[in-house]
């Protein structure tokens, strides 16, 4: 498997390397940079989560619970995937990594891949693993957030945020690698392409080839190649506003490991290694990105920000797919359904952002008012072979004779979804503040029916705040939001309701934390409770008698419930120690449901808890500690099947050696020290193993 950066990757990040090759700069110059940063290079600590509010308010103003992973916790964890990122919070735990992509559920709620994560604020498709490198931090954004983005799901969003070219010039070239012979080179080149500065630039190359500890049945590794080239362009256009254009684009070819496999007894089935995949198995993606953000500052006060991006996301996907439902325990045998397959995805997002502040009545109003909105287009075609019978002890299947290109394209399915909203964050005093917006949502889905025509819903969603700051450095909040994902209509044509637009599904949520800064605001403790409902989850089939003009009735129905605590800390500690960790309890279940009714949804575990810490011991030399903990969970919705509870360690430590203004940096990683054998997300037929102890190291050169 191979995958190639394009030449025009190469030229761009070149082009940042030689400033003589640019166009000619721009007529005016910048008398005075200031760049503002944080205490230090190794904090742990954000001031402001852009993703909660849409705007740079800070943590005390955000009356909502926010976990922000920076990149330096991103670059000591040696993180290759969203996933490793998002270990650093307990209200996120893990679910499927089948098909060379990631599934995760926020307190509790599953995320959809369509409207649960966010890049710098706009919606992308999430059929793949998220490129890390070129990410500055990750924003958790917890509860429903559909009043600012729209359809989401109620355990909040992920918002990545990326990399911004700055005015100082640096490179930084990185290798790292591990036990398994997996190997990652990096460069990341950014500045100034003018000398007055007002033009800059930011290129990010990616080459991973990636081994996993897991093996086929005939001994043959399961692969990975990877390939990314990011570039940014950032523009001051005079003293009026900001341009801001990016594209990106990701290659990512695997083979296929669609997981371990459980009995009743929540054993898992076969060894640790195996992969009931074939050999031949893989998921091939493209993912393009590109678009542009203007900011015009309308004055001293208000400011307009505008932008879209189009996401172009082509798979091919030539799967043997394994079923577990017709393993024989006796000898071993299992079938095969194969099938290459081509989807097309293309994601187009858009918004339109008024931001300001004025003062009335006494009180200052800190202003929202904008649009977004997505256009959605998808199309496919498979290709399907015979089932196929694997038998232990013989030669496994060759490749089936499949090929997509013989089957004409499906219809596409197509829809439109776009709103306006309103938000004002009132400053009633120094310790009082209120926060008030609505939003008024429109999908338009490309759908002909029996009734009105098209697929279509219109909701509108309400949000509420309170704020109480008994000091400088803490506030209480109380938090009303409500979330809603849309659902299609009633296809089946013997059915009463055919043709009828089903509600969506909708969330309400209640919560009330904290948050308080400590040691001259170097650290911030957090604290939240939080009370969820979701309705409408359960479509129902009701018979009818034979003699009537259709054969059953559709409704709606069902609620779930998830309540829970959290407490998180970030920042430093003391002089020398810094720490990112929390812990969540979490009482999650279904309490109106025809099949499930009291059961706990699929990896939700009560109790779960992670920290990362890091020791300054010099300038030069640091030490890094973590845990992680995750509770018992259950692999299947009927509560029958149990994955154990798990703790793993991990150890890390790192040297910097100044060359003058350059720096060379050693990092070795050691994860899971004692060996821990666990299990990670899935379900009983798709769940993670969890892998032994694992040695990494890497190298980089800055300067």
């Amino acid at each position: 498997m191979t995958a190639k950066l394009s030449p025009l990757a190469i030229s761009v990040a070149a082009l940042f390397l030689n400033t003589s090759a640019l166009a000619e700069e721009a007529p005016y110059k910048i008398d005075e940079v200031i760049e503002v940063k944080g205490r230090t290079f190794v904090d742990y600590k954000n001031d402001s989560a852009t993703g909660a509010m849409r705007a740079d308010m800070s943590m005390l103003e955000t009356p909502q619970s926010v976990a922000v992973i920076p990149e330096i916790v991103i670059d000591e964890r040696l993180a290759t995937t969203l996933g490793e990122v998002l270990d650093n919070d307990s209200s996120v735990s893990a679910g499927s990594s089948k098909w060379n992509r990631q599934v995760f559920n926020l307190r509790g709620f599953e995320m959809s891949s369509g409207t649960g994560y966010l890049k710098d604020g706009q919606q992308v498709w999430s059929h793949f693993v998220h490129p890390i490198e070129i990410l500055e931090r990750v924003e958790v954004v917890k509860g429903p957030s559909s009043m600012l983005y729209g359809q989401s799901a109620p355990g909040g969003l992920i918002n990545m945020v990326t990399k911004k070219p700055t005015h100082d010039r640096q490179l930084n070239l990185g290798f790292d690698t591990d036990e398994h012979g997996s190997t990652r080179f990096q460069m990341d080149a950014s500045g100034a392409l003018t000398e007055s500065g007002a033009l800059r630039g930011r290129a990010v190359v990616v080459k991973q080839d990636t081994k996993s500890w897991r093996q086929y049945q005939d001994g043959s590794d399961n692969e990975r190649d990877r390939a990314l080239g990011s570039f940014q362009l950032e523009g001051d256009l005079g003293d009026w506003g900001m341009l801001n254009v990016h594209y990106d684009v990701t290659r990512d070819k695997a083979g296929m490991d669609v997981g371990g496999w459980l009995d009743q007894d929540g054993n898992l089935i076969g060894g640790r290694e195996q992969v009931w995949d074939m050999p031949w198995a893989f998921t091939d993606n493209e993912i393009q990105n590109y678009g542009a953000d203007l900011t015009v500052y309308l004055s001293n006060d208000w400011q307009m920000k505008v932008g879209a991006n189009h996401q172009l996301f082509y798979r091919q996907r030539f799967d043997s797919l394994p079923s577990a439902s017709s393993y024989n325990s006796e000898t071993g045998e299992y079938t095969l359904s194969p099938f290459d397959r081509e989807d097309d995805w293309q994601f187009k997002t858009f918004y339109v952002d008024f931001t300001g502040t004025v003062d009335l009545a006494g009180m200052e109003h800190n202003l929202l008012f904008g649009m977004n909105g997505v256009d959605y287009f998808y199309q496919t075609r498979r290709d399907r072979g015979s089932k196929i019978t694997v038998t232990p002890g013989q030669p496994l299947p060759p490749k089936p004779d499949l090929d997509f290109r013989n089957v004409e394209k499906g219809d596409p399915s197509e829809y439109l979804y776009y709103g306006i909203y309103f938000q004002d964050l009132i400053t009633v005093n120094e310790q009082w503040q209120v926060l008030l917006g609505g939003r008024f949502d429109k999908m338009n889905k490309d759908v002909e029916t029996k009734g009105d025509g098209l697929g279509d819903s219109d909701v509108f969603l309400p949000r509420a705040g309170l704020i109480f700051h008994p000091s400088e450095n803490s506030s209480l909040y109380a938090n009303y939001s409500e979330s809603f994902e849309p659902q299609t209509y009633i296809s089946n044509e013997d059915d009463k309701n055919f043709g009828q637009n089903l509600d969506p599904v909708m969330a309400k949520s209640v919560e009330l934390g904290g948050k308080l800064e400590m040691f001259d605001e170097r650290l911030l403790l957090t604290g939240a409770v939080f009370d969820i409902t979701k309705s409408n989850i359960v479509l129902t089939n009701t018979q009818v008698p034979p003699g009537s003009d259709y054969t059953q009735i559709t409704t709606q129905s069902g609620e779930q419930r998830h309540k829970g605590a959290e407490m998180s800390a970030s920042g430093q500690a003391s002089e020398k120690w810094f720490v990112m960790g929390s812990v969540m309890w979490l009482d999650a279940k279904y309490v109106n449901h025809n099949l499930y009714q009291g059961n706990r949804p699929i990896d939700a575990p009560e109790f779960s808890g992670n920290a990362w810490t890091r020791y300054q011991a010099s300038d030069e030399l640091a030490f890094n500690l973590g845990l992680t903990y995750v509770g018992e969970r259950y692999a299947n919705l009927d509560n029958t099947i149990k994955k154990d509870a798990y703790t793993r360690i991990d150890l890390g430590a790192s040297y910097k050696m100044p060359i003058g203004d350059q720096q060379l940096a050693f990092r070795v990683n050691l994860e899971n020290l004692l060996d821990k054998k666990y299990l990670g997300g899935g379900s009983s037929t798709d769940v993670t193993v969890g892998e032994g102890r694992n040695i990494r190291a890497s190298v980089s050169y800055t300067f």
